[in-house]
């Protein structure tokens, strides 16, 4: 189709729409639309988009990326060509729908995910591979502005020497005596009611349909190894702690043909010394002088790219915050930016100069002060108390 529809339309459910009304809708139209049972010809291709549909709203993380960002939001959560057979996960979901049920000779499965590939697909041979977890400890920066990183990760990977197979070198699987390679044995019986047909897994070769009587040395059948491999993952701008990225198929590999598991990688962000955050946007302490605070200035305060200037007004009063606009956290999608915010400290002398001392003093009788010495001297200790007041007051 040239153009996806919106999935909520297709399973013809509101978009708040409950699990399990979705999951009643899916499993409506899949028993109406299914090839073997509607025999028009875009059965098929219905099927399909209602299955693709299914795929996205049942999972939680997929219907949220998909109502907030569109069909864009789930397109990686498919191949490069769009949504397969083999994306499809809720097939358990309508098993109890056709099971027993063969169509024109076909078992059911082998119809909906095809040929010999649904095999390792239903029976319990074919295993998942386990999804694996890999903490990443990113700078401030890296966080902000994102990052590429190649990481080792140790994992059960498939057996470079049988490929997967569980076979020695030059042996084949070779097929099941018990059940004739099928992985099923089918057992008819004749009831007053008619005949019923019943179908269980091979016991011999567990629903495999095959057997290696010749075990590869290196993995000892099991078709995988323990591998560390390496990864190159793609950070994105403005991650935090907490934040969490999915590499599909990058878990563990399945066993017989299953499918891998995905790989989590979990950010963690180390505490920066100058900045701290709050959504997108950083805050930074400065210290100036009393002289630069009564008087004005221009200062340079640093950002996350290096120092900006920054006009600090005649009069300003300790814990004054300056806002720099587009300095802060980039955003993931948009090209926006957060804010920088830079408090300002008062500096207060621990030491003065005689000259200093003078000076301030002087300063102090301009402002009314004229009760002798030992009043310029408490008055110069009050000045002195009251500035670091402000500074403590302002942290």
């Amino acid at each position: 189709m040239s153009q996806k529809r919106d999935y909520y339309e297709v399973l013809g459910v509101s978009r708040d729409a409950t699990p399990e009304e979705i999951k009643k809708a899916y499993r409506r139209l899949a028993r109406k639309y299914h090839p073997d049972v509607n025999k028009s010809p875009d059965a098929e291709e219905k099927f399909k988009e209602i299955s693709e549909a299914y795929e996205v709203l049942a999972d939680p993380e997929k219907r949220r990326n998909y109502d907030q960002f569109g069909h864009e939001g789930v397109s990686s959560a498919f191949g490069s060509g769009g949504f397969s057979w083999s994306d499809f996960t809720h097939f358990a979901d309508i098993e109890d729908l056709f099971r027993g049920t063969s169509f024109f000779g076909r078992d059911f499965f082998d119809v909906f995910f095809g040929g010999s590939n649904a095999r390792s697909r239903v029976y319990p041979s074919a295993t998942r591979g386990a999804d694996l977890r890999y903490d990443l400890e990113l700078s401030f920066k890296e966080a902000a502005f994102g990052t590429e990183k190649e990481v080792v990760i140790k994992r059960l990977g498939t057996c470079p020497k049988c490929n997967g197979s569980g076979a020695k070198p030059g042996a084949s699987p070779e097929p099941c005596p018990k059940c004739g390679g099928s992985g099923q044995i089918r057992m008819q019986r004749d009831t007053f009611f008619g005949h019923f047909m019943s179908i269980t897994t091979c016991s011999y070769c567990g629903g495999e349909g095959r057997v290696i009587k010749e075990k590869c040395e290196l993995c000892n059948g099991e078709g995988r190894v323990l591998l560390d491999q390496k990864f190159k993952i793609k950070i994105p701008p403005g991650v935090e702690t907490g934040s969490h990225l999915r590499l599909r198929g990058k878990g563990e590999a399945g066993v017989r043909g299953g499918e891998a598991g995905d790989l989590y990688v979990v950010i963690h962000v180390k505490p920066d010394p100058t900045f701290r955050r709050e959504g997108y946007d950083v805050y930074c302490d400065v210290e100036i002088s009393f002289p630069q605070a009564a008087l004005g200035d221009v200062i340079n305060v640093p950002t996350l790219e290096g120092e900006a200037k920054l006009t600090i007004p005649p009069g300003t009063q300790p814990g004054t915050v300056f806002r720099i606009k587009g300095k802060g956290i980039p955003y993931a999608r948009g090209g926006r930016r957060g804010d920088e915010y830079v408090r300002v400290q008062i500096r207060v002398p621990t030491k003065l100069t005689p000259k200093q001392k003078e000076l301030l003093e002087a300063y102090a009788e301009e402002e009314g002060w004229k009760r002798g010495k030992r009043a310029k001297r408490k008055f110069f200790d009050r000045v002195v108390k009251g500035v670091r007041g402000a500074f403590s007051d302002s942290k």
